[in-house]
């Protein structure tokens, strides 16, 4: 294989950094803290600070708004994923659904309600968008799950119909034959898809850039280079000084454990940094293209266990993700995104077997990290008494779960009882990780029955889903 940037935090980033226009050369500088109270302090610079930032200023342009990020805006998760904008939602229908029966209410109900937010988020962000004019390759091409195997086939047949159940409109979401797959993209071993059709492709780096300078001219300060280590009730430690606030929003995903907070829901064991890999090929020709499809630009991904997930980008290149080596001992986090060379020639596996004609050649690989519960479900909680705000566990479906987040997390602080205030990850319960060394042991079981299951299932051209699978969905608290 020849030589590929690794790491360099994203192709995405690296790209923007040196690209002309909006997302131009990069701005990271470390500003001065604010001297005087702020109403509002926001702690990660990815998209869910970002988001509650621009709300909370075309709320309020008059208030005083500080955003702290540690590394550079776009250094985590938003920087590093796949660019899918999606109605996925951010955890388990049925973990929510028993959530908000134990509170008294109609668990379908509650969820089909999430699901119309989520729906709404997405299209609220392309507005959003188109009206500040931040341009981040936004395309809605829909969302494209293949199935390789005649189990991964009928996991999408009970996807389809649990969708249905759980809220989604039914000209949204339709199941496809081989045929109809191929005529989108030829994806080799297709035996079927499921298509939905309301997801957006995004380059994130693009979009956190864009924001970040949409923010900034509303008056939002953004202090990079500033990470907080405490954060207490109207105050912000940082190793610079502390920013007094009345109101704290903390958004820091996989990155959560490293901060010291008065709120419980921020600990190693309470929030784990799962890794995610992503290669980008070179640019592909065009009789390339006219062999692929691929023409509507869809979100590509398949239903396997360890799966994967996949872009045409604006520039033409393929860019394809998968978990690779998940989990770092004791909660590590990524850094600037390295990538084994094991898990690039995995991701490069997974392509060939999709197109299996496709010659390429790998420009860059990196790796990010999702943040993760036990219960791999997102919540949001918001104390009144402190007024520090807690959004965590997006598990990999945070592109269009941020911004639902930040809105709610605002709605939660202004003490609005709203349709977002009552969706069933607010204050969700989501119990706390194992301790080390059993947290290491379990996810990587828990990946490594996965793929084990994948090649049962390939090997044996199974109708049924593995029961090794079903053990390690268990085990890992992803059974509906």
């Amino acid at each position: 294989m020849t030589a590929y940037r690794n790491g360099e935090i994203s192709h995405w980033m690296r790209a923007a950094h040196t690209a002309d226009g909006p997302a131009g050369p990069p701005r990271h500088r470390v500003a001065d803290l604010p001297v005087e109270e702020q109403d509002l302090t926001v702690v990660g610079g990815g998209l869910t600070g970002l988001w509650a930032a621009y709300h909370a200023a075309c709320d309020d342009p008059d208030a005083k708004i500080t955003l702290l990020e540690a590394e550079e805006v776009g250094y985590g998760a938003s920087g590093r994923n796949g660019g899918w904008l999606s109605p996925l939602l951010p955890g388990n229908r049925a973990v929510y659904a028993r959530a908000a029966r134990a509170r008294g209410e109609d668990g379908a109900a509650a969820v089909a309600a999430f699901q119309r937010e989520m729906d709404a988020a997405v299209d609220d962000t392309l507005r959003i968008l188109e009206k500040e004019g931040v341009q981040a390759d936004q395309h809605r091409g829909g969302h494209l799950r293949v199935a390789t195997t005649p189990a991964a086939m009928r996991r999408l047949e009970l996807a389809h119909a649990a969708d249905l159940a759980g809220g989604y409109r039914e000209q949204d979401v339709a199941l496809l034959d081989a045929g109809a797959v191929k005529e989108r993209i030829a994806v080799g071993p297709a035996l079927g898809g499921l298509l939905t059709r309301t997801t957006a492709r995004i380059d994130p780096a693009k979009l956190v850039l864009g924001l970040k300078a949409v923010v900034e001219a509303k008056g939002v300060r953004v202090v990079e280079g500033t990470p907080a280590t405490r954060i207490a009730s109207g105050t912000v430690l940082t190793p610079r000084g502390a920013v007094r606030s009345r109101t704290v929003l903390t958004c820091l995903e996989a990155y959560s454990g490293q901060v010291d907070c008065d709120v419980r829901g921020l600990g190693k064991r309470d929030v784990v940094p799962v890794n995610s890999s992503m290669i980008v090929t070179d640019q592909l020709p065009d009789d390339v293209w006219q062999r692929i499809g691929w023409q509507d630009r869809e979100c590509l991904g398949d239903a396997a266990h360890t799966f994967v997930y996949a872009q045409r980008t604006a520039d033409d290149r393929i860019a394809i993700g998968g978990r690779g080596t998940p989990y770092a001992f004791n909660s590590g986090t990524p850094g600037r995104g390295g990538v084994d060379a094991r898990t690039v020639r995995t991701l490069c596996e997974r392509l060939r077997l999709f197109f299996p004609d496709l010659q390429f050649t790998v420009d860059h690989a990196w790796r990010g990290a999702i943040g993760v519960t036990r219960d791999w479900c997102a919540g949001i909680t918001f104390d009144p008494g402190s007024r520090i705000g807690v959004a965590r566990g997006f598990a990999g479906h945070g592109v269009t779960a941020a911004h639902l987040a930040a809105r709610t997390l605002l709605d939660r602080a202004a003490g609005r009882d709203t349709a977002l205030s009552r969706l069933p990850w607010n204050d969700h319960d989501s119990g706390r990780w194992e301790p080390e060394p059993l947290r290491w042991v379990g996810i990587h079981a828990m990946y490594r029955l996965f793929g084990i299951a994948d090649r049962w299932e390939e090997s044996r051209h199974s109708r049924n889903t593995s029961l090794i699978a079903r053990f390690g969905s268990r085990l890992a608290g992803l059974s509906e």
